[in-house]
């Protein structure tokens, strides 16, 4: 596998000398020629962009009513980051979780996710680690989206949007890197015109896990071919298709010990080394065609089929540990998913005048289907604990089936939108959209299958006003709402009871401000309150259990700063402030929900040759579980200091070193629940070369 993917990126590479009608030249930052607006400051790439794809109208960023952070592909790379989680923690009032070791796994405004991902504006939703090295920004939208991306996103959505063809810049990219642990990656990125009405656009990627946890480590290789066709002087249309594979050890970290994480055991694995695994294979074919229809009328059509195949098996602590030197309780299972995914969508944008009011409407439609099927195998293991002082690891047979259920969804939207410019000072947004959720399953498991189905029609609205004393300037107010049904985020089951219950309802209100304090920098601050009603969140005592909850709410308040202060340096970053709790028992806060958040990462270029970058993070202490009558344990707030240097041999090859984790810093980043626990990596280097062609 890994010689295949070797020589398969070698090829590509090869391929950008040798290919035909394509004169190379330097890749501009963030390219991308598909009428997205795009700032460039200096040589080096910008961490700010004007607007964003998942608006799905193109409105500049101070005209939006909601807060949208986009960490660009500039950004990704001069901090060396290979993962969406890597890529987030710089992005205020965004908690990372664990995921169980095998998915990403984030909470926006304390509603907890892994689903709420979307690519090119389409849904993509199974759970895995989504790689970014054919990813040209990652777009987060805070709050309910409904409007936009329907059901779910209660917190808010992260959208990537992947590289495009470019018609006017031709180039080629390898890079490979190298990290303190053993790990490392080798890329390609090629792009070319082949025609006056044809260009391709090519990315690779091969890495090698490896992490500072004994026996964690694997493997991910994926490719990304992209082909954009000018369809006359107005229309075009992009066909892709990526496929991933992604081999790893599942690791769900360390247990606690007194309601906090035990310490000194920070590279010790839990689980069964050559059993834990999540295996993950996708296919993802896309199509996308617009263009105008009139002067002021714009089509956008999408198509995405994907085949997801996934297995995870994973042997993890399933309780504290009785002593520091004592034993802790492991607990197992496998899992096996299978998913195919069928959505379309259209919007069309209609620029029009009445009167003094200019309007951009927006109206789209989205159909979709997601057939499901998913296992879960129990295990019978030799030693049912792990013994601290001894540690031998025991042995696993699973062969007691505890779910086995398929399904099929169904969901159909429409939507409008109305975009109100009232002269130059105010803007008014409001708009509607129709789900229609339908899921059909069986469950397979006990002898006796039982079906299960249900049905909802939700009506999400969304409204919104700007006012702006002057073009740099706005202040806006929002209202928006989103519904999540009982089936859940990935159509595991419908139990009797969940069958017969309303789906959860999330809802946002928020106000805020946002400043081109200088061409190229930015500022935004936003508080919100998001209520979440009919709620759920896993069992503390059994997470593979959810319990009703009621009501949650989630007070908060974000600052954001990006951009170039000076034409030498950039920033990206801010802080959050989040208080998220069950109403009416304000002393049951939410897990991993950390009250204060700061981050803020810093590039300055010395010279044409030499640049730097310093980055900090710090994350207040957070509830590994939610807080009931039960005492959760506590993750210890924690700072970390990450640092870079850029070296620029000459226009086409650059060296860069990046530290994370500089002052070698113990610490907890992130938990799946009481018992399962990440320790965050120690000091560790990473030594990366870019070669353009």
């Amino acid at each position: 596998m890994y010689i295949y993917s070797k020589l398969l990126i070698s090829s590509l590479a090869l391929a950008a000398f040798s290919a035909p009608n394509l004169a190379f030249a330097e890749e501009l930052s963030d390219e991308d020629q598909a009428g997205r607006e795009i700032v460039v400051t200096g040589h080096f790439g910008d961490y700010r962009t004007d607007a964003a794809d998942s608006t799905k109208t193109g409105t500049a960023l101070i005209d939006t009513p909601q807060t949208i952070q986009i960490v660009t592909r500039a950004q990704m790379d001069d901090q060396a980051q290979h993962s969406i989680g890597e890529a987030l923690r710089y992005v205020p009032g965004v908690t990372i979780g664990q995921g169980e070791g095998n998915r990403d796994q984030i909470t926006l405004r304390g509603q907890n996710t892994t689903s709420d991902f979307f690519v090119d504006g389409v849904r993509d939703d199974v759970q895995y680690y989504r790689a970014i090295y054919n990813i040209d920004r990652i777009e987060i939208l805070k709050g309910p989206a409904a409007l936009l991306f329907g059901r779910g996103g209660g917190g808010g959505v992260v959208n990537r949007v992947q590289k495009a063809p470019a018609f006017t810049q031709a180039f080629s990219k390898a890079q490979a890197s190298v990290n303190s642990f053993g790990a490392y990656d080798l890329a390609v990125d090629v792009n070319g015109q082949v025609s006056k009405d044809l260009a391709i656009r090519i990315n690779a990627n091969y890495e090698k896990l490896e992490s500072h946890r004994d026996f964690v480590d694997g493997e991910r290789y994926a490719w990304n071919p992209t082909a954009a066709l000018q369809l006359g002087a107005d229309w075009r249309l992009d066909l892709s298709y990526e496929y991933v594979n992604d081999n790893r050890v599942a690791d769900r970290g360390v247990p606690s010990l007194n309601l906090a994480p035990i310490t000194g055991y920070r590279d010790q694995f839990f689980g069964i080394p050559g059993v834990n695994a999540s295996k993950f294979e996708a296919q993802i074919a896309k199509a996308r065609i617009e263009g105008a229809l009139t002067e002021n009328l714009t089509l956008s059509a999408s198509l995405l089929y994907a085949d997801y195949d996934k297995e995870y098996i994973n042997v993890y602590a399933n309780g504290p540990a009785t002593a520091q030197n004592g034993t802790v309780a492991l607990a197992n299972y496998r899992d096996p998913t299978t998913r195919q995914n069928l959505i379309g969508q259209a919007n069309l944008i209609w620029k029009i005048a009445t009167g003094p009011l200019q309007h951009k409407l927006l109206v789209g439609a989205e159909y979709g289907t997601q057939d499901s099927a998913n296992r879960r195998v129990n295990g019978t293991l030799s030693s049912s604990s792990f013994n601290l002082a001894n540690p031998v690891f025991p042995t696993v047979n699973f062969n007691v089936l505890n779910r086995d259920t398929v399904s099929e969804v169904t969901s159909l939207s429409a939507y409008a939108q109305d975009e109100i410019s009232i002269g130059s000072h105010v803007i008014l947004v409001g708009g509607l959209r129709y789900d229609r959720f339908e899921i059909q399953g069986t469950d397979l498991f006990p002898a006796i299958d039982r079906p299960f189905a249900r049905t909802d029609s939700k009506v999400s609205p969304r409204f919104g006003a700007v006012i702006k004393p002057n073009a740099s300037l706005s202040f806006y107010g929002s209202y928006s709402q989103t519904f999540l049904p009982r089936s859940g985020d990935q159509f595991l089951t419908l139990s009797p009871t969940q069958q017969n219950l309303a789906p959860e309802k999330f809802v946002n209100t928020e106000i805020g401000a946002k400043w081109d304090i200088a061409p190229g920098f930015t500022a935004a601050l936003a508080l919100f309150r998001l209520d979440r009603s009919n709620a759920t969140t896993p069992d503390p005592t059994n997470p593979a259990l959810t319990i009703n909850v009621g009501e949650t709410r989630t007070d908060g308040v974000e600052l954001s700063l990006s951009g170039a202060l000076t034409s030498q340096w950039q920033i990206s970053g801010g802080y959050s402030y989040q208080d998220a709790y069950l109403k009416g028992n304000k002393a049951a806060s939410l897990a991993q929900v950390p009250e204060h958040q700061a981050n803020l990462w810093n590039r300055y270029t010395i010279n044409k040759f030499l640049g730097v970058g310093l980055g900090i993070v710090h994350q207040s202490s957070q509830l590994a579980a939610l807080r009931t009558a039960t005492a959760p344990t506590i993750l210890p707030a924690f700072t970390r200091v990450d640092a870079a240097l850029f070296y620029t041999v000459n226009d086409n090859f650059k060296l860069q070193a990046n530290v994370e984790n500089l002052f070698d810093t113990d610490y907890f980043s992130d938990a799946h629940n009481n018992n399962n626990i990440s320790t965050g990596a120690p000091i560790n280097g990473r030594i990366s070369a870019v070669i353009k062609f």
